[in-house]
């Protein structure tokens, strides 16, 4: 039984990390979870949040718009919508997502502005944590 999972964070642009882990918290839209080695296999959509990576090297943290997960027994690879370390260099970027979602949302009606207004709140929320 493994003890590790290979852990892999993509976006459109580039590979963001290739990690060993021992656990990946994941902001799931259906809500939080976390891959653990030995995990069963599992796609889920991503909301905003902050993805977290533990492994025998330590943490790391980054912060997701959206996009998908696939957990197997033996690896997490995320494809995400944007990616970016958590630090606060990369709130810029996701502020302008904000102002895009915020757009999206006043244009919307009826089920689509449900939608973009959890979207709007959820990019609120991940801008708080990223502080």
């Amino acid at each position: 039984m493994a003890d590790t999972l290979q852990f892999d964070l993509v976006s459109p642009e580039r590979s963001l990390a290739s990690l060993t882990a021992t656990s990946v918290q994941i902001p799931g839209a259906e809500g939080d979870l976390t891959a653990m080695p030995n995990h069963a296999p599992l796609i889920t959509t991503l909301r905003p949040g902050i993805l977290k990576v533990t492994g025998p090297d330590g943490t790391s943290e980054f912060a997701v718009t959206g996009g998908f997960a696939e957990i197997t027994a033996d690896a997490t690879t995320v494809l995400a919508e944007r990616a970016f370390p958590r630090h606060a260099d990369s709130k810029p970027a996701v502020e302008e997502h904000l102002v895009a979602a915020r757009s999206t949302h006043e244009d919307a009606s009826g089920e689509h502005k449900d939608v973009a207004a959890k979207l709007v709140a959820d990019l609120v929320k991940l801008l708080e944590d990223m502080e």
